[in-house]
């Protein structure tokens, strides 16, 4: 039976790895060093039993005052100790840093009774005084997990491929730490250089496209999928002479090159280098192995989001238009701001429309959900209402097809191909809401159709903000045969249209209400810095800045609304401006409204606009008698004739002396006269309160039909007319109706 060769003694072993071998008896306070760790610590290379002062001597006292807490907590926790030291001369001088790792022995003399059995080992340390590269004293291993930890935080929270290359620039590993770093990638059979730090702008062109054949380290670590580690010029000169003379001009000592490599895949390679000599311990090589392998998730993770990212910014380019050419006497403004996160594409949209007529069509709405299918029927809805509108067809109409259309291509599931059953959820029937508008240049006039979109908002030439509230239908999608009724009014000289997707208004927890609240008051309070305000292309520019950066930049958080879960959502814009004539003296405040015999409900809308268009009177309670009035008026008018009401407020003036002017317009003949109704009487009050309540008022036959009117004063007298007489208006006053108001109508 063949006996196997006997193992070689341990001490040789670890004198052939340069690794020499100590004790330290603290209780005898004896250190006793082989001849390989004598010679570490710059003594003759024999075997000697030193004081634990003489040994003390050899070392930095700055690391030996900081192995003692090394050396107490392995005690305490029966680990190993392991620590960096840095080993001096006779003269004072740093001549090497040496390793060193133990095991306390405890014995039974008490707690200072232990033994530490160890070893030293030489390390590679930048040169003494270059304070970024101090050496690291203290507990190594510790030292290590601890950056490993934080370089690891660090690179997850990179969300792209610039912010990755600026993280593992930053990293400072423990003990050495690189001043040079690049990042290389593989396009086909070409090498690539996706970022460095610690060279110039420009050096890295030779190392761009150079071909994975070359004899350059990289390009073998992306070929290989192997760690290069080159620890001297001469070794980088001997294994690599092609690419030496392209990386000896950076004076670099020492190389390291590791694979990047993510699910398998070797995607690049990374290279550390240093000023001074690295040997490239173990521990060493496990850092950066360690390092490289997170950098290469971070950069695929990087890589990735940037890739959606591009993806879904062009889908979603590709879907949203360019404003398209200027409008005689207006101006548009829009923004589009993704905010809901995941994708970062939605169904939401605007459009601009030139139509046959010469009119221009605005359309603004929002698919359901918040995915990729909700941008492809966004994509589709969005050239159906164009089809339509191009058409000539009128707004109602667009939207009655545009329902049909989006009922027809959600309400169907075809089986096969498709996938089957199993993938009918994404087939489900979905909805949009949409808001059409086609204006008229020369007019200013507005046909809006609505289908469950919140209402338009209007901004006065003195900067005054109301809702229009305007009648509509359901959303698109979910009745193929609904009607969409439309509303028609003139967006006067000065005046500015806002409408929008809900995520401008309840985005930051906010509902309806409170979201509507902080749209008018940044509407109302903005200023536009441009001399010519609203009137230039760039003022309104300014205003659609401000309104998303209101809602979506750092200063929302300032006015978040009173939900809990703070909602977000995508955010649409559209803004239009009507240009003021020039020499045309534009009213303060003008806002029209008709209501139909059909729509008794508006009424209320009627007497909500008073009270936002009369939000800064003066005096309260001529704001409840003008609300109570168009009240009566309006409501008279659907009751009492077979004609609609249309109803003009005007506000002229300057603040403190301003005449508001309400006037009601039907299409009777009839002419109201003054009753005197009993105490159980349900009408015939009207004129009463007019007299009782308005500054003037008075009855102006029309062609077809009349037209009644009242007036308050912003500085009105005990009498409730003007302070200096009669009003403005041909000296009226209250009596000025008396031949007027002998006939059967409204009001009786």
């Amino acid at each position: 039976m063949r006996t196997e060769d006997p193992l070689p003694r341990v001490g040789d072993v670890l004198a052939a790895l340069a690794t020499g071998l100590w004790r330290w008896d603290n209780a005898a306070g004896k250190v006793t060093l082989d001849a390989e760790a004598a010679r570490l610590l710059g003594l003759p290379a024999e075997q000697v039993t030193l004081t634990e002062a003489a040994v003390r001597s050899r070392f930095h006292p700055v690391d030996w005052n900081e192995i003692h807490g090394v050396v107490q907590l392995a005690v305490a926790e029966g680990t190993l100790a392991e620590a960096r030291l840095r080993i001096m001369d006779d003269q004072g001088r740093v001549i090497r840093t040496v390793r060193s790792r133990s095991k306390p022995v405890v014995h039974d003399g008490g707690p200072g009774a232990y033994e530490l059995i160890g070893s030293l080992q030489e390390v590679s340390e930048p040169p003494p005084g270059a304070a970024a590269r101090t050496p690291v004293t203290g507990d190594w291993r510790r030292s290590r997990e601890a950056f490993l930890l934080d370089a690891g935080r660090a690179l997850a929270e990179a969300r792209s491929t610039e912010e990755v290359l600026r993280v593992a620039a930053g990293l400072s590993m423990p003990g050495f730490s690189p001043d040079g770093l690049a990042v290389f990638g593989a396009e086909g059979d070409r090498l690539t250089v996706i970022g460095h730090h610690g060279q110039q702008p420009g050096d890295e062109g030779p190392f761009a496209a150079m071909s994975l054949d070359t004899d350059y380290p990289a390009a073998e670590v992306v070929r290989t999928g192997r760690a290069v580690y080159l620890s001297s010029p001469e070794e980088y000169r001997r294994r690599y002479p092609v690419s030496w003379p392209l990386a000896e001009r950076f004076d670099r000592r020492s190389w390291a090159f590791l694979p990047l490599i993510v699910a398998g895949r070797t995607m690049g390679a990374w290279m550390a280098a240093f000023t001074y000599p690295v040997s490239f311990t173990p521990d060493e090589r496990s850092v950066l192995t360690t390092v490289a392998r997170m950098l290469a998730q971070a950069l695929s993770r990087a890589g990735t989001a940037e890739s959606e990212r591009e993806l879904t910014d062009g889908l979603q380019r590709s879907m949203l238009p360019t404003l398209g050419p200027e409008i005689p006497g207006m101006n548009v403004a829009a923004r589009y701001v993704p905010t809901g996160g995941g994708l970062q594409v939605g169904g939401d949209w605007y459009d601009m429309i030139p139509l046959p007529s010469g009119r221009i069509a605005l359309v603004i709405g929002d698919v359901q959900g918040h995915d990729v299918r909700a941008a492809g029927l966004m994509g589709q809805l969005r050239i159906a209402l164009r089809a339509y509108a191009s058409e000539g067809h009128r707004p109602d109409a667009v939207l009655s097809r545009a329902s049909r259309f989006l009922y027809g291509i959600t309400d169907t599931f075809t089986y096969g191909s498709t996938g089957g059953p199993d993938r009918a959820e994404e087939h489900e029937p979905r909805f949009a809401t949409c808001l059409y508008v086609e204006a008229d240049p020369k007019t200013g006039v507005l046909e809006i159709a609505r289908a469950g979109h919140p209402d338009p908002a209007i901004r006065m030439a003195d900067g005054t903000v109301l809702k229009r509230p305007t009648v509509g239908g359901l959303p698109l999608g979910v009745d193929p045969d609904v009607d969409y009724p439309m509303t028609q009014f003139a967006l006067e000289p000065g005046e500015t249209m806002l409408i929008c997707t809900d995520g401008l208004i309840e985005t930051g927890g906010h509902d309806l209400e409170t979201g509507w609240s902080r749209i008018r008051s940044i509407l109302e309070e903005h200023r536009p810095e441009t001399p010519e305000g609203l009137e230039s292309t760039k003022g309104l520019e300014e205003l659609a800045d401000v309104l998303v950066q209101a809602v979506h930049g750092p200063s929302s958080h300032h006015t978040t609304g009173p939900l809990a879960d703070r909602r977000e959502d995508d955010i649409a814009v559209l803004l239009l401006h009507r240009s003021s004539e020039p020499g045309r003296v534009t009213a303060g405040r003008r806002t029209v409204l008709t209501i139909a015999q059909a729509e008794p409900e508006r009424v209320a809308g009627a007497r909500q606009q008073m009270r936002e268009m009369l939000h800064d009177w003066a005096d309260g309670d001529q704001v409840d008698s003008a609300v109570l009035l168009v009240s009566e008026l309006l409501t008279n008018v659907l009751v009492h004739t077979d004609s609609h009401a249309l109803m003009v407020a005007e506000v002229i003036g300057e603040e403190g002396a301003r005449r508001m002017r309400i006037e009601v317009t039907d299409a009777s003949d009839d002419l109201p006269h003054k009753r005197r109704p009993g105490e159980l009487a349900s009408s015939g009050r009207g004129l009463l309160l007019m007299e009782l309540l308005a500054g003037s008022w008075g009855v102006d036959p029309r062609g077809e039909g009349k037209s009644i009117w009242f007036e308050f004063y912003e500085s009105a007298g005990p009498d409730g007319g003007p302070v200096d007489g009669p009003g403005p208006e041909d000296g009226e006053g209250p009596d000025d109706g008396g031949d007027a108001v002998d006939g059967d109508g409204p009001l009786a």
